[in-house]
């Protein structure tokens, strides 16, 4: 069996009583860092012996502990802080264990996703998890245009250094006037929530740098606004910029042109007279 071992977020007495049996049952911990890791497990007297297992040797570990699990030995798998998987190593071995048979199961536990959406005070029925945004350029402007429209709350992990540079680049690219919350220090002493919206809290956190791990929680867009905004969104075009839209989401040029006919109350013969005339 491949256990996945949910550890605390801050507060040690967040550790399941299910947690310390399994992790002293086991024959092998295949820790994030073994030296953080260790500390923990001689809190709570665990005395089995670990592995490391990191987003690095990912794949040529799981391989190895892939083959302990087929010959039959129990498996657990911890990081540094939270659920294994999410955000953190484990996504992958759990792969190579189904695809070899292996059943694996989950120790739940804090996890600072769902922890920092619940107290936020944002919607939590229906949500959507960015973890850390990409660095790379390219794709980190991707992925918050992708946010831009996102009718669902959004969740995010940064870290302090870069927050206020992230909150203002969000500010610029989802909206300044955009209610946040950034929830810090989760279940630790020092917990603390700021509420404000994007272009404020960039402001706030630049002026007093962090400390700690940060979760930000974003509302996302009115649906209603949304709708009329992209009900509107042609007012500013031309006829074949209006018409070069809708084929731009898939649709033939008959069809664009007779749903922009429709949106300007005119008719098709004029919309394609327009068309004629830029050519």
């Amino acid at each position: 069996m491949l256990y996945l071992v949910t550890t605390p977020i801050g507060n040690l007495e967040d550790m399941t009583a299910r947690a310390i049996r399994v992790l002293k049952e086991v024959d092998l911990i295949a820790a994030e860092d073994t030296r953080n890791s260790r500390k923990l497990l001689t809190y709570f007297d665990i005395h089995t012996p670990m592995t490391s297992y990191h987003q690095n040797n990912r794949f040529d570990k799981g391989r190895e502990l892939t083959e302990m699990l087929v010959a039959g030995k129990n498996i657990a798998v911890i990081t540094d802080a939270g659920m294994p998987g999410i955000s953190d190593p484990g996504e992958e071995l759990v792969q190579m264990a189904l695809a070899a048979g292996v059943e694996v199961t989950a120790v739940p536990g804090a996890c600072a996703c769902v922890t920092a959406l619940t107290i936020s005070g944002l919607p939590t029925r229906r949500f959507c998890f960015e973890a850390f945004l990409p660095t790379e350029k390219k794709e980190r402007a991707r992925v918050m245009a992708e946010l831009k429209d996102e009718t669902r709350t959004i969740v995010l992990y940064e870290a302090p250094h870069r927050l206020a540079k992230t909150l203002a680049e969000l500010a610029g690219e989802i909206g300044a006037e955009r209610e946040v919350r950034i929830l810090r220090e989760l279940t630790k002493k020092h917990e603390d929530r700021y509420c404000g919206t994007l272009a404020e809290a960039a402001a706030h956190y630049e002026a007093e740098p962090p400390k700690g791990e940060c979760v930000i929680v974003i509302a996302g867009v009115d649906p209603e606004a949304l709708r009329r905004a992209e009900e509107t969104a042609w007012t500013e075009l031309s006829i074949p910029e209006h018409v070069a839209m809708y084929e731009a989401q898939g649709m033939s040029r008959k069809d664009a042109m007779k749903a922009v006919a429709a949106d300007r109350g005119i008719g098709r013969r004029e919309v394609y007279q327009a068309l004629l005339e830029e050519n």
